[in-house]
């Protein structure tokens, strides 16, 4: 799992929460370095902010789409843009779900447990 978020408290709540719920993280604190970690570490998962230094979540989400579908992420959306346009510009990209802070951290999880328990029905 790679959390990307400019925001550390963001990160920090994220990285612990999603740990103790027995994933491994990574973090990145924007696009770039989100990049570097995509590269580094080919997370199954990524919880990413829109609105970021160097490369906003946008960026990001076209990057990903640029790369061979076996070896992106699935993106779960947490953000503080939240208008039905930006929702569909995330989906249109390639986010799977899409979460507007602030969040509840529940319902988060519930997203992330659903998308893996999918991915795990589709490589059985």
């Amino acid at each position: 799992m790679l959390v990307v978020d400019d925001e550390p408290q963001v990160v920090s709540v994220l990285e612990f929460t999603l740990r103790t719920d027995g994933f491994v993280t990574h973090t990145a604190h924007d696009g770039l370095e989100a990049m570097e970690q995509v590269h580094r570490y080919h997370p199954a998962f990524m919880v990413l902010d829109v609105m970021m230094p160097r490369m906003d979540g946008w960026s990001v989400l076209e990057a990903l789409k640029a790369m061979p579908v076996a070896e992106r992420p699935r993106v779960v959306m947490v953000t503080a843009l939240a208008s039905p346009a930006d929702r569909s510009r995330a989906i249109a990209l390639g986010a799977e779900a899409y979460v507007p802070k602030p969040f509840d951290i529940e319902n988060l999880l519930d997203i992330l447990h659903n998308l893996e328990i999918g991915s795990a029905h589709v490589s059985a």
